[in-house]
């Protein structure tokens, strides 16, 4: 997981390439560095560190020029270091190389290359391309580039620049997102649609396999045979402001307080009335198509993983049909027999904000090999999983920044209703008409019950000052709101280090209810449903230990609070049960914000963490 960004054309680089890391620093943040083509040869700059460390160290020691490659690192070979910073370069500093993936066979190439003489001065497998190019034979840098790839086992997004062919940038896909920015006599390339965005919306999504070569006056899409192939041209559909902080401290602060919008986003133009639910022209399935499905099979990670859980609860109930989710990590390489009889279709669903998940695409793969059909729940355009499922829901979210994710999850869970009561009103089954509208009407008020749920700030921010000081935190809910545990706990140890754990509420009798004790906050997920009297009862039982006890529940239900039973309660806007985890995770977002900010945490950018997890 990094940024790469290069550049070619009239301008002076190094200033584009800056920016250009700037806006994908959330991508990787423990070195950055940038190779430019001064004329004379290549000049490189880089340390360990972030972005503003090496403009400061261009700005003691400037080099210029019209063409060059930049990087934003996240570790995968080697510590955060000086010496295994990108971009990397061959024995002779002919060449440099930035990448985004990982060699599975560098060590193997690394022993050939030392035995032929060549020396190597970092840990990383990126420095094992650059020297493979180097002995590469060819008569340009991507016939060599090209040939050098034929002895490499793994994942790559690269860029490639050469002394001998100066304003040339040579491009490589595997498994690793990369397009090209097509501007008006100039050309990039970089990981990250955000990092072009300020100088052109027309993108090249490169393929795996592709190879492009980008020159001052032109580009070209090769494959690897050096045949020219033909790629479209994309219209971002993102502006500037959308990837800007617009007065907000924090990237995470703005995703959280943009939710209304964004959920308002994702709705727009797809509810029906008369019991249809959602117009999804988008996933390609038929009423015949819905109508067969047998099993759904939900694989994604992290937070997504979470609204996956969610999407189970609201699928099983709106469409009846039995719902797997899957870590994809795991799916991938696990075996799955096949049930005998007549099995009918399985549909696998592929969540990942950025599409670009390296082990959910693989997952999705591998389902497709084993005779799946497969749709995307995706929020960037032209994302590699977009692009490879048979149809797919836009999240229409705008860009998420931080790297602790909130919107997304909030407006997956809105395209898994929607995709739920797509299935339900064309299977005809457990979703009636008067049901199907009762939904479409409360996705319609969600929006603003969402707004009401974020004027509950002030007092999150209070508990936070309470809890600020806890080493240890257990999140509890049950049904479809024992993901938003899951949620809730993930975001407090991502930005604050708070080591947080989520259970089923009833499970806590089953060894967790071992740690509780009068230093434990024990925060339940307790809204207005059939359960909540079960977990009334489990809070009994946490006070009856000593826990202190954060109550996030829903406008009518009694008080918590005025017996004694919680330290705190915090009340969300009443929804259909269905619905209710969209509202009960915004306190559970904000108490890990506001708990970050006391403890002097870096919220954007959390230690060990990058946005997009492009490498397995």
């Amino acid at each position: 997981m990094c940024g790469i960004i290069g550049y070619t054309g009239t301008r002076d680089a190094p200033l584009i390439l800056l920016q250009g890391l700037a806006r994908l620093e959330y991508r990787g943040y423990d070195s950055a560095g940038l190779a430019i083509d001064s004329g004379g040869g290549i000049v490189t700059r880089k340390l360990a560190g972030r972005v503003a460390a090496l403009r400061e160290l261009m700005d003691r020691l400037p080099a210029h020029g019209g063409c060059g490659i930049a990087h934003t690192r996240w570790a995968t070979h080697g510590a955060p270091h000086t010496r295994n910073a990108h971009p990397h370069s061959d024995c002779h500093e002919r060449i440099a190389i930035v990448h985004n993936g990982i060699i599975e066979n560098a060590e193997t190439l690394r022993a050939a290359l030392g035995g032929s003489g060549h020396q190597f001065t970092s840990e990383t497998d990126t420095e094992v391309l650059a020297h493979l190019i180097e002995q590469t034979p060819g008569d340009t840098l991507e016939a060599r580039v090209i040939a050098a790839l034929e002895h490499v086992v793994g994942t790559y997004g690269l860029a490639a620049i050469a002394a001998e062919e100066p304003g040339k940038i040579v491009v490589a896909r595997r498994g690793s997102p990369v397009l090209l920015g097509i501007g008006d006599g100039e050309y990039l390339v970089a990981s990250d649609a955000s990092a072009v965005l300020e100088h052109t919306r027309a993108v090249v999504y490169l393929d795996d396999g592709d190879i492009a070569v980008l020159t001052p006056t032109s580009y070209q899409v090769l494959d690897r045979e050096a045949r020219v192939q033909r790629r479209s041209l994309n219209d971002l559909q993102w502006d500037l402001e959308a990837i800007e902080l617009g007065g907000h401290a924090h990237f995470m602060q703005k995703e959280i307080l943009e939710q209304p919008e964004t959920i308002r986003s994702t709705l727009r133009g797809r509810l029906m009335g008369d019991g249809s639910v959602a117009r999804l022209n988008g996933l390609n399935l038929t009423p015949a198509d819905c109508a067969d499905i047998r099993r759904i099979d939900i694989v994604a990670c992290g937070t997504s993983w979470h609204s996956g859980l969610v999407g189970r609860h609201i699928i099983e109930e709106l469409a009846d049909i039995p719902v797997s989710v899957e870590y994809a990590s795991e799916f991938r390489y696990r075996r799955r027999p096949r049930p005998s009889g007549k099995v009918g279709t399985r549909l696998t669903i592929a969540i990942s904000q950025s599409g670009e998940t390296a082990d959910t695409l693989e997952a999705m793969r591998a389902a497709r090999a084993a005779g799946s059909r497969v749709v995307g729940i995706v929020n960037v355009v032209g994302s590699t999983i977009a692009r490879e499922a048979d149809g797919g829901i836009y999240l229409h979210a705008g860009p998420e920044i931080g790297v602790a994710s909130t919107k997304a999850f909030t407006s997956q869970i809105v395209a898994l209703t929607l995709l739920g009561g797509y299935l339900g009103a064309h299977r005809g089954q457990s979703l009636d008409s008067k049901k199907a509208d009762e939904l479409v009407c409360s996705l319609t008020a969600l929006p603003g019950l969402v707004s009401q749920a974020l004027a509950l700030e002030p007092e999150v921010q209070a508990i936070a000052r309470q809890y600020s000081d806890a080493h240890h935190a257990m999140y509890l809910g049950r049904g479809v709101n024992f993901p938003v545990a899951l949620e809730g706990a993930l975001k407090l140890k991502e930005i604050s280090y708070i080591h947080a754990e989520g259970y089923p509420a009833a499970e806590m009798k089953h060894g967790p209810i071992a740690l509780i004790d009068e230093h434990m906050p024990v925060v339940f997920v307790a809204p207005h449903d059939e359960v909540y009297p079960k977990v009334v009862s489990n809070m009994h039982e946490v006070r009856a230990r000593g826990g202190r006890i954060l109550a996030i529940t829903t406008e009518g239900n009694g008080d918590l609070s005025g017996g004694g039973l919680v330290d705190y309660q915090l009340r969300v806007p009443r929804t259909i049960p269905l619905l209710s985890p969209i509202l009960t995770v915004i306190p559970l977002q904000l108490l890990a914000y506001h708990t970050a900010l006391l403890r002097g945490c870096d919220v954007d950018r959390p230690r060990n963490l990058a946005k997009s997890v492009t490498v397995e």
